[in-house]
């Protein structure tokens, strides 16, 4: 079995595709020796380093790069912003109750430094627990007490929303762990593992909370865990307020619905908003509830279709499914819009309440032979609303060369499925439709909304502009004439659309369509990323991975790392990792690391 770490499968992961790509050469055998002027592609190398272990496990930086962790099952080693070793050890040595063979460990970043949290389950015998201060891999605490923190019987390669178990969250604004058992929930100190609190009045898993600082109350919503949801007698949806200084529950209630989880993240599929004196579940529909008291206001829900079957719309399966499906709800002042899912025809429409009341104030007209409807906007006195486009795919591959034993790998990726494809603009007063585009016969980008006036689309091989007020065709730029292939996402920059392609990039000046620049061709380009202002594109394939910087004024490419390394940020892939401001990239190969500065 292909091995993931629980980091690496966290919701931020924006997905695995296939990857092509060669690791960096790391000649310099020294640990920390600076090679700056050394290039990696046209990227100039900070410094080439070691870590003490291989990072099979974990490899990422703090954001800031003061601190690169790599990991293994046992052991852990730091290094600091120049490449030096800080520290290295073996975790049976640094632990006082010997914590050992950590499949399952993530890291929580703080200020200076941060937490190293292992789990070690022990099929004979007590599991066990252990905190790691990552600024200077003193053990912090160790617990026996907590079990089935990892469900018995699940993978390695499960992982869990924000790099968590769903056992075991962490609350920033606390610096505490909060952690569900059979019986009861414990909030503990994340830097002493002291017990604050317990409550028995809540059962399951955390499948999501908000810390409302205003108040000092918790809200969290539960769900069963499949993998040990036996351990779990009259198990009940239960939505809860708790005063986070000392447990005491405030109200409990109820909620409609199952909580799913995504195939390969294992992320629970729901969200939750605070708004004035509303909490919003967002689950099929929303749920909506009072803050002080837990008391229903209203709903306006639909039955999900999403699950199983090969015949159903969504032809999902026990080995691939898809996602981002529906555009979240689009809040106002004080209106909702919300995208539904009809029932016995399957068609989509969009639905505005008011915020207080939950009064359906219109319905726009239902559209059939859509397979998503991903996003909404409000702009001006419309609602724009793009009909067909990518959903994400999870899946889970079984892989293996001829004469081979097969085994599950797990891939996310964005794709495009045949629909009717089109922009739809809506009314705001009544929900009528104003007009709609032309039906895109192969895929449709997102839109581009500028300056409340203007609207930018990509059809594959088109490129259009639309007037919002009145629906008029500005221009249609055949788009295949650029060279970079089917238009697979669009950017906003500046006084441009540059339109993210199979192989490359074109751009499109807003004021009349011309076209502003075509890159040379960058094949499987699979998603971009802009950071600090710096615009970087992915190429999976092959089970390899390729980052470019592009200059996104001009299309040219400033440099590429390319890595088979393990380990990296699940938002770029395997063996790679970007600091916050988008300045460096961090390359990794088993013990190797690699700084690499984007621009020079």
């Amino acid at each position: 079995m292909k091995k993931l770490s629980i980091l690496m499968l966290t919701i931020c992961m924006m997905g695995t595709f296939q990857t092509n790509a060669q690791f960096g050469k790391l000649l310099d055998k020294v640990k920390g020796k600076s090679s700056a002027g050394k290039k990696s592609g046209s990227f100039a190398t900070v410094w080439e380093s070691e870590f003490d272990n291989k990072a099979t496990r974990l490899a990422i930086n703090n954001g800031n790069g003061s601190y690169i962790i790599g990991t293994d099952d046992n052991s852990a080693s730091v290094l600091d912003a120049s490449g030096k070793v800080i520290w290295s050890g073996d975790y049976k040595k640094i632990t006082t109750n010997k914590t050992n063979n950590c499949e399952y460990q993530y890291v929580i970043w703080k200020e200076k430094g941060g937490y190293l949290f292992l789990f070690d389950e022990r099929k004979m015998g007590t599991d066990r627990v252990a905190v790691i201060d990552i600024a200077t891999g003193k053990e912090l605490w160790n617990s026996e007490q907590y079990q089935n923190l990892i469900p018995k019987g699940t993978k390695s390669e499960d992982g869990a929303d924000q790099g968590e178990l769903e056992t075991v969250k962490y609350i920033s604004e606390l610096d505490a762990f909060l952690i569900s058992q059979r019986a009861s929930v414990i909030l503990v100190k994340a830097d002493t593992g002291e017990k604050i609190w317990e409550t028995n009045r809540y059962k399951g898993g955390v499948g999501k909370y908000i810390y409302d600082a205003k108040r000092n109350e918790i809200i969290m919503v539960n769900f069963k865990p499949t993998a040990f949801g036996a351990l779990f007698a009259g198990f009940k949806n239960q939505m809860v307020k708790i005063n986070a200084s000392n447990g005491d529950v405030l109200w409990d209630a109820t909620f409609v619905g199952t909580i799913e989880k995504e195939l390969v993240t294992r992320r629970a599929i729901l969200d939750l908003w605070i708004k004035d004196n509303k909490i919003f579940m967002y689950l099929n529909g929303l749920q909506v509830y009072n803050i002080d008291n837990g008391q229903k206001l209203w709903e306006a829900t639909y039955e999900n279709d999403m699950g199983g079957g090969s015949g159903g719309l969504f032809s999902n399966s026990a080995r691939k499914k898809y996602y981002r499906t529906l555009a979240d709800p689009l809040f106002t002042d004080n209106a909702v819009y919300i995208v539904m899912l009809g029932t016995r025809d399957r068609t989509k429409y969009v639905e505005k309440h008011d915020l207080e009341s939950g009064k359906l104030l219109w319905a726009s007209e239902k559209i059939t032979g859509a397979f998503c409807m991903p996003n909404i906007y409000k702009t001006g006195d419309k609602v724009m609303v793009q009909v067909g486009g990518k959903v994400q795919v999870q899946e889970i591959r079984m892989e293996g060369g001829y004469g081979q034993a097969k085994t599950a790998v797990p891939y996310i990726y964005w794709d495009y499925k045949a629909q009717k494809n089109s922009v739809l603009a809506l009314d705001d007063k009544t929900g009528i439709t104003s007009w709609r585009s032309e039906k895109f016969d192969k895929r449709i980008t997102d839109l581009i909304i500028d300056d409340d006036k203007t609207v930018f689309v990509g059809d594959g091989d088109e490129f259009y502009g639309y007037d919002i007020a009145s629906g008029k065709q500005l221009f249609d730029v055949k788009h295949n004439d650029a060279g970079v292939g089917k238009a697979a996402d669009v950017i906003d920059f500046g006084d441009k659309v540059v339109v993210l392609s199979e192989k490359g990039l074109a751009a499109y000046f807003k004021k009349d369509g011309s076209r502003a620049y075509a890159t040379d061709k960058i094949r499987g380009v699979d998603f971009f990323y802009e950071i600090g202002g710096n615009y970087f594109l992915r190429d999976q394939r092959d089970s390899k991975n390729i980052i470019y910087g592009i200059d996104m004024s001009n299309g040219e490419t400033k440099g590429s790392v390319q890595s088979k390394g393990k380990g990296g940020s699940p938002k770029y892939g395997d063996g790679i990792d970007i600091s916050e401001d988008g300045e460096f990239i961090y390359a990794f190969k088993g013990k190797k690391v690699e700084k690499i500065k984007v621009n020079n």
